[in-house]
């Protein structure tokens, strides 16, 4: 499985949505859309709230993580310390020290610690990689669940 997997064309496509029409509604340039919706960059943290917040569905689904589409109508409030505490806990449930997750998923032990501490955004590299290999859902990562 590629890493950056998405539905974003068919999700475009269900809702009869045109590239230009969402990359205007995200403020980014039509080609960045399209590197996204065809796999060849990954797509922002940032950017994966807001495609789920637009479509009204999980970014498990959007990534392929999941073939489990789940309605989501509230939008995403990003709360970092949550986040930081669910990173922390994913983590503990694996019984890693910061070092050894960050082997396991080529981050430095330094980056998930300012992650754990809801100092900024995880990565969504990162992120998906964490999910991946621990079996959780983004989506309770990121407290939209």
């Amino acid at each position: 499985m590629n890493l950056y997997e998405n539905r974003l064309e068919e999700l475009k496509e269900e809702f009869n949505y045109k590239s230009k029409d969402i990359a205007k509604y995200l403020k980014v340039n039509k080609s960045t859309y399209s590197e996204w919706e065809h796999n060849k960059i990954p797509i922002p943290t940032r950017r994966l709230i807001q495609f789920a917040d637009f479509y009204k569905v999980n970014i498990d689904y959007i990534l392929k993580l999941t073939d489990k589409k789940v309605k989501i109508n509230k939008e995403t409030e990003l709360d970092l310390k949550l986040i930081g505490e669910r990173i922390k806990e994913t983590r503990n449930k694996l019984n890693l020290s910061l070092r050894a997750l960050g082997e396991k998923i080529n981050c430095s032990f330094s980056a998930i610690a300012s992650y754990e501490r809801g100092e900024k955004l995880i990565n969504s590299d990162i992120l998906i990689s964490l999910c991946k290999i621990s079996s959780t859902s983004i989506d309770w990562i990121l407290g939209r669940i």
